[in-house]
C-alpha cells in the first residue's frame, strides 16, 4: 500500500508575442525557445514513456495565449525556419571547432538536435503541437487544466467583470481546443483572492492550485495543512504548494539546477561569437541567446566554466530523479503516520523551467517517472483524480495569496509599475459601458468592438508589470501595454462616432489577433449580467 501521492503540475504560458510587421522579432524567439528548449522535449519524454509502458501520471496547464500562439500558422512557419539557421549555424559550430574533440562533439549534439527537431516538428507532428498533448490526454496519462485568458493578474483587475471575463474567456478557449471543460484552473501567478471561487464554480472548474500559505492562513486552519486540499465555500478544491518539492527543484542555492555538471545557462555563443558570423541566427542583428551552450555550472560563485559532458550531466540527472524520490517517501511515511491520512504533495512549476532553465530537467523528470513506477510508497496522480481516494475534505476559506515574492502582489504592483493599474481600471469600465451600448452591433461595428475587448485583455496580462519588476526588457513591456489601451482607445471612438477605419481595424486584428472567431465583446455583457 501506498503512503501518499505526489502530483507533479507544469504550467505553460508564454505572452501573446505575434509581430507580423517585422521579419524577425526577438520576442517571437522566447515563444521559439520555449518549444524547442521545453515543450518538445517534454513531448518526447512523455511520448516515450508511454511507448515503453512505464505508468505515470502528470498535470500539464496551457494558457489560452500559448494554445493560441501554438496554432498560428504565420508562427508556425517562422519557428520551423528559426530552426533552420540553428541547423546551419551548428553546422558552422562543428567546422570551426574541428580541431577541438570535445567542443566540436557538442556542436554536433546542437546539430542532431536541431535537425531532430525540425524533422519532428514538420513531420511527426504536421506542426501541430496540440494534437500530441489531446492523444496524451486520451491516452489517460496527462490531465490537461489552463488558464485566465491572456494571464491576467486577477487580484489587482478589481472589476469583477472583468475577473469574470478572463476566466470565462480561458475556459471557452480551452474548450473549443480540446471539446471538454477543464478539472483544474492555474491561477495566473497562482494569485487567489476571495471573489474567483464563484466564478470558477460556475464555469464547471473542480480545483486550483495556490501557494503555501494560502492554504495555512485559511479559515479555519486546515487540520492537515498543505497534505490535504481544502474545499472553498463555493465546493471548489484548493491544493497548496508543497514547500519541500519546489525548494529541491526550483531554489537557486538548494535546488537541482544549480549542479555543476549542468550545463549553463549563462554562457551561449549569440553573446560571445563575432555578429557577421553568427548572422542570421540572431533577431535583426542583436545579440540574443541560439541556444548553443559549451559550458556547464562548474562553480556558480565564479566567472570560470568547465566545458560542459553531456554523459555526466545525465548521470546526475537521474541521481536527482532518486534523490527527490527518496525525499518524497519520506515525506509521505512522515506525514502518514502524523496526520492518519495519505498526504498529497502538490509539485508545481513553471514548464519553461524543464529544458530551457535547466537543460536537463526533461531528463530529470523521465528520471522521475522511471523510478516511481517501482515505489510502492508513493503514488503519482493529478489532482482531479485525488476525491476518488478521499472525497470529503475541510471547508474553509483560503487566504489571499500568491506565488510572487513576498507571497502577495508585490511583484506586480510597486513602484516601477503601479502607475499601469488606474488606466487600466479606468478602459475596462469605458469597454464595458461601450460594448453594453452597442450590444446589437453587426458587422463592422461588431468587429471593431470585440477588438476593443481584445485589445483590454491583452493588456491585463500579468507578464508586462512583471517583466518591467524584473528589468528584462521594461521598454518592451510598457510598449506593449500602452499601445493595447492606445488601439483600444481609437476603436472605442472611432464606434461612438460611426466612423470605423477598415483598414486600421484589419491591421490590428492581424496583428493582435488572439481568440479570433470568440465573441468577446457579448461575454464580456454575459459576465457583466453575471453579477448584477
Amino acid at each position: 500500500m501506498n503512503k501518499g501521492f505526489l502530483s507533479i503540475v507544469l504550467h505553460a504560458h508564454l505572452p501573446f508575442v505575434k509581430h507580423p510587421e517585422y521579419r524577425d522579432s526577438l520576442e517571437e524567439r522566447w515563444l521559439f525557445q520555449a518549444i524547442s528548449e521545453s515543450y518538445m522535449p517534454i513531448l518526447n519524454v512523455l511520448e516515450k514513456l508511454s511507448n515503453d509502458k512505464v505508468p505515470y501520471r502528470i498535470t500539464v496547464s496551457l494558457s489560452p495565449p500559448l494554445l493560441d500562439m501554438l496554432g498560428d500558422e504565420l508562427l508556425k512557419e517562422r519557428f520551423s525556419a528559426y530552426l533552420e539557421t540553428l541547423i546551419v549555424l551548428a553546422g558552422k559550430e562543428v567546422t570551426r571547432n574541428s580541431s577541438n574533440p570535445h567542443l566540436r562533439s557538442l556542436a554536433e549534439m546542437y546539430r542532431n538536435r536541431f535537425t531532430w527537431l525540425h524533422k519532428d516538428f514538420n513531420d511527426k507532428y504536421g506542426r501541430d503541437l496540440i494534437s500530441p498533448w489531446k492523444a496524451l490526454e486520451s491516452a489517460g496519462t496527462v490531465e490537461l487544466i489552463t488558464s485566465a485568458a491572456t494571464h491576467g493578474y486577477l487580484p489587482l483587475l478589481l472589476q469583477k467583470e472583468s475577473v469574470a471575463l478572463q476566466i470565462e474567456t480561458g475556459i471557452s478557449a480551452f474548450r473549443r481546443t480540446f471539446g471538454h471543460t477543464p478539472k483544474g484552473f492555474w491561477l495566473p501567478e497562482c494569485a487567489y483572492s476571495p471573489e474567483v471561487g464563484p466564478l470558477l464554480k460556475k464555469q464547471g472548474v473542480q480545483y486550483f492550485v495556490l501557494e503555501t500559505h494560502g492554504m495555512l492562513f485559511a479559515s479555519p486552519r486546515p487540520r492537515f495543512g498543505f497534505h490535504a486540499p481544502l474545499v472553498t465555500p463555493e465546493g471548489v478544491l484548493a491544493f497548496g504548494r508543497d514547500p519541500d518539492c519546489s525548494k529541491q527543484v526550483w531554489s537557486a542555492e538548494e535546488g537541482y539546477p544549480g549542479d555543476p555538471n549542468y550545463r549553463e545557462f549563462y554562457r551561449d555563443i549569440g553573446y560571445e561569437l563575432p555578429l557577421d558570423y553568427l548572422g542570421d541566427a540572431l533577431p535583426g542583428g542583436h545579440r540574443a541567446p541560439t541556444g548553443i551552450k559549451y559550458h556547464r555550472v562548474t562553480d556558480r560563485t565564479k566567472d570560470h566554466k568547465e566545458l560542459y559532458e553531456p554523459i555526466s550531466a545525465g548521470r546526475m540527472a537521474w541521481e536527482h530523479a532518486g534523490n527527490f524520490a527518496f525525499w518524497r517517501t519520506k515525506e509521505a511515511e512522515h506525514w502518514e503516520g502524523v496526520l492518519g491520512r495519505k498526504p498529497i504533495m502538490i509539485a508545481p512549476y513553471d514548464a519553461e523551467l524543464f529544458g530551457h532553465w535547466w537543460y536537463e530537467g526533461p531528463m530529470w523528470l523521465e528520471g522521475l517517472f522511471r523510478r516511481l513506477a517501482d515505489n510502492r510508497n508513493v503514488k503519482l496522480i493529478t489532482p482531479g483524480e485525488y476525491v476518488q481516494y478521499y472525497p470529503l475534505n475541510q471547508i474553509a476559506q483560503p487566504a489571499s495569496s500568491s506565488w510572487g515574492y513576498k507571497g502577495y502582489h508585490e511583484v506586480w504592483l510597486n513602484d516601477v509599475n503601479a502607475w499601469m493599474y488606474r488606466h487600466l481600471h479606468y478602459w475596462q469600465d469605458r469597454v464595458l459601458d461601450a460594448c453594453k451600448k452597442q450590444e446589437s452591433a453587426r458587422g463592422l461595428k461588431r468587429r471593431a468592438l470585440d477588438q476593443a475587448v481584445r485589445e483590454m485583455l491583452l493588456a491585463q496580462s500579468s507578464d508586462w508589470p512583471f517583466i518591467m519588476k524584473t528589468g528584462s526588457l521594461p521598454k518592451y513591456a510598457q510598449n506593449r501595454f500602452v499601445n493595447h489601451l492606445g488601439r483600444l482607445g481609437r476603436l472605442l471612438r472611432e464606434i461612438s462616432e460611426g466612423a470605423i477605419d477598415p483598414v486600421f481595424l484589419n491591421e490590428i486584428e492581424n496583428r493582435d489577433s488572439i481568440f479570433r472567431g470568440m465573441d468577446l465583446s457579448k461575454a464580456y455583457v454575459r459576465a457583466a449580467s453575471g453579477w448584477s
